[in-house]
């Protein structure tokens, strides 16, 4: 189970931090963000799979940054330099040994992120 929290409202240029406790995920997952804007497809945000290796989709690169702590068993997205067209509401994922795409994985329910210019 994926539950998301840390959305909110900010203003541009403003930060957020999300958080994804997932229940049931070893080492051995690939974890990510992934975002919906309405009447756009979800895309992925941020992916690290279970070498830590991290990727990014070019607009978010060198503003957020995705981390996991496995003790806490918590995936995190810390959102520096927001701009408007990061609004969206963020998704969790998880999936065993490769990463989660499309349908594929567990998702959480989604935590909304608005941020007004």
């Amino acid at each position: 189970q994926l539950v998301e929290s840390g959305g909110g409202s900010v203003q541009a240029g403003g930060s957020l931090r999300l958080s994804c406790t997932a229940s049931g995920v070893n080492q051995y997952y690939c974890m990510g963000w992934f975002r919906q804007a309405p009447g756009k497809e979800r895309e992925e945000v941020a992916i690290i799979d279970r070498f830590g290796i991290t990727r990014y989709t070019d607009s978010v690169k060198g503003r957020f940054t995705i981390s996991k702590d496995y003790a806490k068993k918590t995936l995190y997205l810390q959102m520096n330099s927001l701009i408007p067209e990061d609004t969206a509401m963020y998704f969790c994922a998880a999936r065993y040994w490769v990463c989660p795409s499309g349908e594929s994985g567990a998702w959480g329910q989604g935590t909304q992120v608005t941020v007004s210019s």
